[in-house]
């Protein structure tokens, strides 16, 4: 994996390159952290001191997608400005939950389990990081040594009402649904995690704002320290285009998959997600996207192009630039010149078995009801015939496509021996 060294830049182009794509809702807190980022950048320069930059993780699965790749790439950069990366793994956080994103308590998780979930998560993320240059810590450390008494001191900083205005807990709260009271422990436990790594920077979701703005920066002070800056940075659309990427929702694109599926994931995303993409997963500079972004709208670059350009790219930072080579090769031979794959699954041809029950069982849909869905949409074809009817049976062996990147070669049974 090859990562472009970004040392020689100046400090303006640093801070634009590191606040590249974060997102606050509030204009004014924007311009306060550009700016506590900016002088800490420049005195890390006088003094020569990096700053202490960490991203926190809760390894609660072991399933990640391109959605988990935003703020490792974001840490990635600093990392490629020489500071430190420290990449944290919640090993006392996860058995709780982090509740911001959440409309219900999450399920407590055993110790064994996260940190089972957490060699998948490094692995993985070493995919993004220089392993020789990051830090892996674990929360556990401090967090479970902290006595009742000290979690009465943190607490006493915080009122039940701040907790209440956030909109997760105020919705359960008018609902009437159950708000656990270890749920208002989570902040607290990742507001400490900024004062033991004695941080300048935390990076995370703007689900995250209240915990890395508002406990991290108030714990911090209590102790002495600097408060941290938060970089926040919206959740990424999925292959819909509107909601945030979520295996639940079906609009993933996992990191444990081949190239060539994750460049015709990327190839099957909406357009108005380009710029979306381009500055939360690529590692193309403020001025290269501005760049693109003109060619496009002069009509210089073609929206395909530019898609291809970003699908490469990704899967180049993933793979390697011969994986992401090969699955262009393969995306412009199956989808733009309308070949079939070399290869694809075989299934057995059943002359009586209706189309949808066949999808169903040749493992090309999860269900009837998404069968009958595609049927209804034209996104079914038998050999390159579109199939709209519920109750269809095929006619003989061929191929059975469904939408633009599932194959299954139906292939005739071998006949029955018969008695002598």
């Amino acid at each position: 994996m090859t990562f472009h060294p970004q040392r020689s830049m100046t400090l303006d182009e640093q801070v634009a390159y590191l606040m590249q794509g974060t997102e606050y809702g509030d204009e004014e807190l924007r311009r306060a952290m550009e700016q506590e980022l900016r002088e800490r950048l420049a005195e890390s320069q006088r003094t020569g001191r990096p700053l202490r930059v960490y991203l926190g993780v809760d390894p609660r699965t072991s399933d990640l997608h391109l959605g988990h790749v935003v703020p490792m790439r974001k840490l990635r950069q600093f990392q490629e400005l020489g500071h430190t990366a420290i990449f944290l793994i919640g090993s006392f956080t996860s058995l709780v939950g982090d509740p911001s994103d959440k409309e219900k308590a999450r399920k407590l998780m055993s110790f064994e389990e996260v940190m089972a979930n957490a060699k998948t998560y490094t692995d993985q993320a070493f995919r993004i990081l220089d392993p020789e240059k990051t830090v892996i810590d674990y929360n556990h450390r401090w967090l479970a040594e902290l006595k009742f008494g000290d979690l009465i001191h943190l607490a006493s900083h915080f009122t039940v009402q701040q907790f209440l205005a956030r909109e997760t807990f105020r919705k359960r709260y008018e609902k009437g649904d159950p708000i656990f009271l270890h749920e208002f422990f989570y902040p607290l436990m990742q507001g400490y995690d900024a004062v033991a790594l004695k941080a300048d920077v935390q990076i995370g979701g703007t689900d995250q704002m209240f915990n890395i703005i508002v406990a991290g920066r108030k714990l911090q002070e209590m102790h002495g320290q600097r408060p941290q800056i938060g970089i926040l940075l919206p959740l990424l659309p999925g292959t819909d285009g509107v909601r945030k990427m979520s295996k639940s929702l079906g609009n993933h694109i996992p990191l444990e998959t081949t190239p060539e599926d994750m460049y015709g994931k990327i190839m099957s995303l909406p357009d108005h997600v380009m710029g979306t993409y381009m500055r939360l997963l690529t590692r193309w500079t403020p001025d290269e996207i501005r760049r693109l972004e003109a060619d496009l709208d002069a009509g210089r670059l073609h929206p395909r192009d530019l898609k291809m350009r970003i699908a490469r790219e990704i899967v180049d930072m993933l793979f390697s630039p011969e994986e992401a080579r090969r699955a262009e090769e393969h995306f412009v031979r199956v989808f733009q010149q309308r070949d079939l794959p070399e290869e694809m699954p075989e299934y057995p041809y059943q002359p009586d078995k209706p189309i949808v029950e066949l999808l169903v069982e040749a493992g090309l849909v999860g269900s009837k009801s998404e069968a009958k869905r595609l049927l209804r949409q034209k996104g079914v074809r038998f050999n390159g015939e579109v199939i709209e009817d519920f109750h269809a049976t095929l006619p003989g062996p061929g191929v059975l496509q469904v939408g633009k990147r599932r194959f299954v070669r139906l292939v005739a049974s071998s006949p029955e021996p018969r008695e002598p």
